[in-house]
């Protein structure tokens, strides 16, 4: 079996609310996933049902092509949203603890821990109770947790909480590294960002169920949009808002980026600029996942209202 992960019609409803409605999904293994959604959409919830956290009202959930019960989930590593440490506990104590959880024994935990101490910049801190450590810090301490005991599958909720851009980076670097290693990286987030930069494979929820799902790429042919940039060296680029077929015009700069009522325009845009001006780039625009993300929930909102 090559999923890491499969739902298939998995429902969770609350008093008055469905949270996840008929669910089905696919992770496959050794992969960065991005499970994707607004506030409420059900992604939290969806990751406590495979930690079994919470129990599903209906549908099927797999872990690494085996039922989800507990031998299957001991091989999955989770960091969940809310901080899950005790904060007068020493940061060696508890990285030592959670893994002897986990049937880590204590001396190899406390061998493993090192490397990743220093990594991340906490070798200094180690005997320090956590509540002295910055919430950077303790996102830190919490990545390690996971990390430790070497699951196979990662589930991790808003991972890069709390870190500066120097930490947010580091932290990247490691869950591509732990891809690398065959592992599989399942996370959640709402820096779309990071999720561009990290992810190969993303899946969109919204009220519980699926709106989109497939490579980062796939996903940007699926939402091409009709916008072309300029570089412009030399020259006055207002003209080019007054185009045929140019909807509108924005300049910041020397870049100048135009919306065209279709693909076909951007041959004769180009053609008129190229000759009043000098360029240095001219390029097709990609949707960012920021403004797939914005399109698909608002046009999802819209049909539901």
């Amino acid at each position: 079996m090559n999923e890491a992960l499969e739902l298939t019609a998995v429902s969770k409803a609350f008093v008055g609310h469905v949270a996840v409605d008929a669910l089905s999904l696919v992770v496959p293994r050794g992969c960065v996933f991005g499970l994707l959604g607004p506030n409420g959409a059900g992604k939290t919830t969806t990751l406590r049902m495979v930690m079994n956290v919470l129990a599903p009202d209906s549908g099927q959930i797999r872990i690494l092509g085996a039922a989800a019960d507990g031998p299957a989930r001991d091989r999955i590593g989770y960091l969940p949203e809310e901080r899950g440490l005790y904060p007068r506990m020493a940061v060696e104590s508890q990285l030592a603890f959670f893994a002897e959880l986990k049937g880590l024994p204590r001396r190899e935990a406390l061998t493993r821990m090192g490397p990743w101490l220093e990594r991340l910049g906490l070798t200094a801190w180690r005997k320090r109770p956590l509540n002295e450590l910055s919430k950077g810090m303790q996102q830190k301490v919490q990545l390690i947790a996971t990390l430790l005991y070497e699951p196979e599958v990662l589930i991790l909720d808003e991972p890069m909480s709390g870190l500066d851009p120097v930490g947010a980076d580091l932290i990247r670097d490691v869950l591509l590294e732990q891809a690398r290693q065959g592992r599989t990286v399942i996370l959640s987030s709402h820096q779309m960002d990071m999720v561009e930069r990290l992810c190969e494979r993303v899946a969109l929820v919204h009220r519980g169920r699926l709106l989109l799902e497939g490579s980062v790429g796939e996903v940007k042919r699926q939402h091409r949009s009709e916008r072309v940039a300029f570089e412009v060296e030399s020259g006055d680029a207002s003209f080019l808002g007054q185009l045929p077929g140019v909807l509108s015009a924005s300049v910041l700069g020397a870049r100048v980026e135009l919306e065209l009522d279709s693909g076909e325009r951007a041959r004769d845009v180009l053609r008129a600029a190229t000759e009043r001006l000098a360029l240095r780039r001219f390029e097709r625009v990609e949707p960012s996942l920021h403004e797939i993300f914005v399109q698909r929930v608002t046009l999802a909102s819209k049909a539901a209202a």
